[in-house]
């Protein structure tokens, strides 16, 4: 432990705090993304109309069936090889690594999130659907005060999973320059010639995985206390 603190003072503490907040950044506003992009997703895959079933299961396919790294590849290097896109107002966005590595990571994470949200709403159990119906809901007015709500406390100990698994993917953004917390170890391990700076990045996803899962079972509990009483 002695041979980590040569590494974590002086001005490689402030290499790890701005890593680690570019990681938590990414993790955020590319999970606020994808949670907003799941939901159209998944009641397309439970739409009766096959056209957009269709095209939501094909785009979990291509999603969740290649690599995050392909992906974040195809953007950020990909999309400049079109002419319309380098001529449009999209290349201001898309010639940074920042915005490519956080759409990579949205549509991707979208991609698994909306499957578990259409495995929440399946889950809610058929009494309270038709209990809503009963009393006079309609099919959006009962989805926004009675399925959907449920749902999502059914979905949070996945949803967790799903977190924490974003938190480690943001580890990729590193192979198109973005210097988040690998990226930063990976370049203090080029200067220092040790792999200490890799047991340090290591170090710190272990804690923001503690707090992430942590405040999942916190909020679990406090919107789920009325099944712990039963």
């Amino acid at each position: 432990m002695s041979q980590l603190l040569p590494l974590i003072h002086g001005m490689h503490i402030g290499r790890y705090l701005a890593g680690t907040l570019l990681t938590i950044q990414l993790v955020a506003l590319s999970c606020v993304a994808a949670a907003v992009l799941s939901l159209p997703l998944a009641m397309a895959r439970l739409s009766a109309n096959p056209l957009l079933r269709g095209l939501a299961f094909s785009y979990g396919a291509f999603f969740r069936g290649t690599p995050l790294l392909i992906q974040i590849f195809l953007i950020y290097y990909g999309l400049g090889q079109f002419a319309v896109i380098r001529h449009s107002v999209l290349w201001f966005f898309l010639r940074d690594a920042y915005p490519c590595a956080l759409i990579a990571l949205a549509l991707n994470m979208a991609a698994y999130l909306a499957e578990i949200v259409r495995g929440g709403i399946l889950a809610v159990p058929a009494g309270e659907r038709e209990a809503a119906f009963a009393i006079g809901m309609g099919r959006s007015l009962a989805y926004r005060r009675i399925i959907l709500p449920r749902a999502y406390r059914l979905m949070l100990p996945a949803l967790s999973s799903e977190v924490v698994i974003q938190l480690k993917s943001t580890a990729l953004a590193s192979t198109i320059t973005l210097m988040e917390l690998t990226g930063v170890a990976r370049r203090l391990v080029d200067v220092t010639y040790s792999t200490n700076p890799l047991l340090v990045a290591g170090a710190i996803y272990v804690v923001l995985t503690f707090l992430i899962t942590r405040g999942f079972t916190l909020a679990e509990r406090r919107l789920n206390r009325h099944m712990r009483r039963g």
